[in-house]
């Protein structure tokens, strides 16, 4: 199992307890402890700790929209691929139509050429309809901003391996002949036909129709619910969905994003969830009795071996990626520390 882990940057509310002009020098900081720990010993399964690190695409708070800051996805995937080596870059995930998908796959190949090919590209339909709206996008019907998924998949996946989108005309987007390059650095397998240029592609959302069918066409990568319960069924559905494609499953590695709270002893991780609660009904009164709840009630909130039993569960339900957010990461790497030294090193060896 490869694990990630998320960078704050504003959007969880994150970063309120750092000064906004050591927002950067924050996120760095983390940027650099992730990618040192990549950069050293290996764990006892040969692997090391961090396979790479993520950030969410959103432009402002949640669970409520605010003026605390939110830095933005694309500009910090440009800004870490310059300023890190080994772990690799994610976005978890990128909203298809905030952006046209000609633009983005331009971006997302000049990011994987300043990174020296450590970018990934996770891609979703988008769900925050306060944003959407906020920035200008409206907020179409679910079908049509998975259509806008489906199509701007296919535009940009063309674009990486060919260098052009050729001529396309779909419902949502109408594109001909937009150029890529350079292409990407990196080289997929794509339909048993062997290696081109492309970038991962990490199809996130766990929409059974629709959704799970584009990742199986599209996919090395699916992103869904890490419930164990959730994680076995929404499995089955992307499996069946394979079949019917002609697709094989095994191709496609299953991912899975947690909050992570994890103390030496219960009373830790009791100490450590009302602390969540604290900050909850400081910084968003109106939403904190959900927002504790998902914590509370999340798959990995536990002890070390209680955490590892759980994972060890999905690792044999064919979870290969886990990514973890850590609260209080910014200004506190007790838990983030604690996860590395004895979680990872059992789930690796």
């Amino acid at each position: 199992m490869r694990f990630g882990l998320f960078i704050p940057q504003g959007w969880r509310y994150d970063l309120v307890d750092v000064a906004p002009e050591d927002h950067w020098k924050t996120m760095l900081s983390l940027l650099h402890y992730a990618d040192n720990a990549a950069a050293g010993e290996p764990l006892p399964g040969g692997e090391f700790a961090w396979d790479g690190v993520w950030v969410y695409d959103h432009f402002h708070t949640t669970p409520t929209p605010s003026t605390e800051a939110t830095h933005e996805a694309w500009t910090l995937m440009a800004a870490f691929a310059a300023a890190s080596q080994r772990v690799r870059l994610g976005q978890m995930c990128t909203c298809m139509a905030y952006r046209d998908p000609t633009y983005l796959a331009k971006v997302a190949a000049t990011v994987d050429h300043v990174s020296g090919g450590r970018l990934e590209m996770g891609i979703g339909a988008g769900w925050y309809e306060h944003e959407w709206r906020a920035y200008g996008y409206g907020f179409p019907s679910a079908g049509e901003r998975l259509r806008a998924l489906d199509e701007g998949v296919e535009i940009m996946a063309r674009m990486w391996r060919t260098g052009s989108s050729g001529t396309f005309e779909g419902q949502r987007y109408q594109v001909d002949g937009a150029l890529c390059y350079p292409q990407p650095l990196q080289r997929v397998v794509v339909d048993g036909e062997g290696a081109k240029p492309s970038i991962p592609l990490w199809i996130a959302g766990g929409g059974e129709k629709k959704t799970l069918r584009i990742a199986a066409q599209h996919a090395q990568y699916t992103n869904f619910d890490g419930s164990p319960e959730g994680f076995a069924h929404k499995s089955a559905v992307l499996e069946q969905h394979c079949r019917d494609l002609g697709r094989d499953f095994g191709e496609i590695t299953r991912s899975a994003n947690y909050n992570v709270v994890i103390g030496e002893t219960e009373q830790d991780v009791a100490d450590r969830l009302d602390r969540i609660e604290e900050h909850a009904r400081r910084w968003f009164p109106e939403k904190a009795d959900d927002n504790v709840a998902s914590w509370r009630g999340g798959p990995l909130v536990g002890t070390p071996e209680q955490i590892v039993e759980t994972l060890t569960g999905l690792r044999d339900q064919g979870l290969g990626y886990a990514i973890g957010y850590f609260p209080f990461a910014a200004t506190d790497r007790d838990q983030l520390e604690l996860f590395q030294r004895q979680v990872i090193p059992a789930l690796q060896s």
